[in-house]
């Protein structure tokens, strides 16, 4: 996962702060999508990845606070976490449409 290696050359106060948040938010993301994938209610399914959506913004946060520290450039990391959110988004509204 790119962010384990981002994070891999964090200084070592860090790896309790944030580059463990930063592992969290990125492992939770995916892990809410397959979690809602399963379930059946649109409501329920639409939480889940809701959820998603937030750790998604949160690990944002955390590679622009990674950057502005100067731990190592994030920009490419940030571009994907916004594609990602794109196709999450376009997702949503299928599940909103088609339901």
């Amino acid at each position: 996962m790119s962010i384990y290696k981002y994070t891999e050359n964090f200084p070592g106060h860090e790896i309790y702060g944030l580059a463990s948040q930063l592992r969290r938010a990125a492992v939770s993301a995916p892990a809410n999508i397959a979690e809602g994938f399963r379930r059946h209610g649109k409501q329920d399914k639409k939480r889940f990845l809701n959820v998603s959506q937030g750790s998604l913004k949160e690990c944002r946060y955390y590679l622009i606070l990674a950057q502005d520290l100067s731990y190592g450039n994030s920009l490419g990391l940030i571009r994907g976490l916004e594609e990602i959110s794109k196709l999450l988004d376009a997702y949503m509204r299928s599940i909103r449409d088609h339901s």
